[in-house]
């Protein structure tokens, strides 16, 4: 018994070693095994079918939300009054979004165009298209700021044309109109004396060239050379920086194209990206940790610096000529038109912007910007994106559309464009990306305590086996010894 048990003991202690070794090796070359897959699937291949898919064709639902601001007291703004606005909305737009004219080129860069759709939600909005509203003649209004240095004739004409055309300083809409376009024969007036100003079309929307459009030529890199630049943009529409701004730093083209970014992201990351829509290029700060639907993620925002003027915040100094705080000028890349960009209701904007408006009040759940991102993969899983337009409003002599109007930084509408991971791909994701690391990560310890365990174990079998063959005594035949001594002493 005692040699079979040493000889159990002796297995058991081959097992628990291997078992040790393989937990120890497991920790040391499972994350090596997990990032080799996560740079496997993140580089831009047409070979990598799900990550590549997920890329050219965005997969998880994107939704654009609009609201309007709609003008409750024209008649009294021409006077010189406050403006009073109330808010209507939203009007959720379904969106579609297909890479296309994709190249790969040898360099370790792809290039397309990224087309978008969008397709109007009746039952996530809160009423119809044809839903009407109120809000300042862009066509007008603006106008008659970019002609305020003009000749004074020149401006009575103008103002002249207006009338003759019934364009007053406001306008009142269907949503769908505003959004996508109306007839207007103030277009071609207007392209005739201001050319650039506007498309050459004879229709003017808010959005009317982003439906069925492209976001301009993007060449990013693959990450086939370099996992840390997948997604970094090399150039756009052929250029590496930008010239609407009045700095080599504010002209510079960063970052991603503003979907996904590289993996391996530490606190310390921020997300970089460029958007045309806004014409420069923007960063998103870390906030915190959490999770999306299981998945672990880091929260990132936007800083108060983003929109801050020049005086605030020196490295802004080349966006401007600048406004108050929270205001960033895109004139000189909207044909000149005093248009800003924003966060809603002024959100992270310099307060006395909200004396100006009646009817406005942010918040930070409801008007910041966001994205909550995988920091292993780099891909995004909860995003919303929050942008307001204004105008910039004032009395212009000679126009006398322009009334007694004060001057003020008019919000016309605020939009957000949010999606996230959700369906097929939020299941493959959690299976590839959450549920097997961690199995492997339990699996190493497992086999590490299963080692010690069977280790520890044999070694108290093999030395209880040793310690009983030592102690066990020598029996003799007892029985015919006794029976000998009993003869002979008879």
């Amino acid at each position: 018994m005692s040699a079979c048990g040493s000889k159990v003991g002796i297995a058991l202690i081959v097992i628990g070693v291997l078992a040790a070794v393989l937990g120890l090796v497991l920790v040391f070359v499972g994350p090596i095994i997990i990032d080799d897959q996560v740079v496997k699937n993140t580089v831009i291949d047409p070979n990598n079918e799900m990550s590549y898919t997920m890329w050219k064709d965005v997969p998880v639902p994107f939704f654009m939300s609009v609201y309007f601001y709609d003008v409750l007291n024209s008649k009294e703004i021409l006077k010189g009054e406050k403006p009073m606005v109330e808010q209507r909305g939203p009007y959720v737009y379904r969106k579609h979004i297909q890479k296309d004219n994709i190249t790969f080129h040898e360099n370790g860069t792809v290039s397309y165009r990224e087309y978008r759709t969008y397709f109007f939600e009746p039952s996530m909005s809160v009423g119809n298209e044809s839903d009407v509203v109120t809000i300042p003649n862009m066509l007008v209004l603006g106008a008659a700021v970019m002609m305020e240095d003009m000749p004074f004739p020149l401006r009575l004409l103008v103002s002249a044309t207006f009338k003759t055309l019934k364009e007053g300083p406001f306008l009142t809409k269907s949503v769908g109109e505003l959004m996508w376009g109306y007839d207007s024969k103030l277009v071609d007036l207007l392209n005739k004396y201001l050319p650039g100003m506007l498309p050459s079309s004879g229709k003017f929307g808010l959005f009317a060239e982003f439906n069925n459009s492209n976001t301009g030529l993007f060449t990013v890199f693959t990450g086939k050379e370099d996992i840390k630049k997948v997604h970094k943009v090399d150039s756009w529409n052929g250029l590496t920086e930008l010239s609407y701004w009045r700095t080599p730093q504010c002209n510079m083209i960063n970052g991603t194209a503003g979907q996904m970014w590289p993996p391996f992201m530490t606190k310390q990351s921020t997300l970089p990206f460029y958007s045309p829509d806004a014409c420069r290029s923007l960063e998103l700060i870390y906030e915190r940790e959490g999770s999306f639907k299981g998945i672990p993620s880091y929260r990132f925002i936007t800083p108060k610096t983003m929109f801050a003027n020049g005086s605030e915040y020196a490295p802004n100094e080349g966006f401007c000529p600048c406004r108050q705080s929270g205001l960033l000028n895109v004139s000189s890349c909207r044909h000149n038109s005093p248009v800003f960009i924003s966060q809603p209701h002024f959100f992270n904007a310099d307060p006395v912007l909200l004396d100006y408006v009646e009817g406005l009040s942010p918040n930070e759940s409801d008007h910041s910007t966001f994205i909550e991102i995988h920091p292993l993969t780099g891909v995004p899983l909860n995003v919303a994106v929050r942008l307001q337009l204004n105008l910039y409003m004032k009395r212009v002599p000679a126009i006398t559309e322009t009334g007694k109007i004060s001057e003020v930084v008019m919000p016309m509408i605020w939009f957000q464009e949010n999606g996230y991971i959700d369906g097929p791909i939020l299941k493959t994701f959690h299976t590839n990306l959450v549920v097997l690391p961690e199995v492997m990560k339990w699996m190493q310890y497992v086999f590490i305590v299963l080692g010690v365990v069977l280790l520890i174990s044999g070694a108290l079998l093999y030395y209880r086996a040793k310690a009983s063959s030592i102690k066990e005594p020598v029996n003799a035949p007892q029985g015919k010894g006794v029976a000998g001594n009993s003869d002979a002493d008879i």
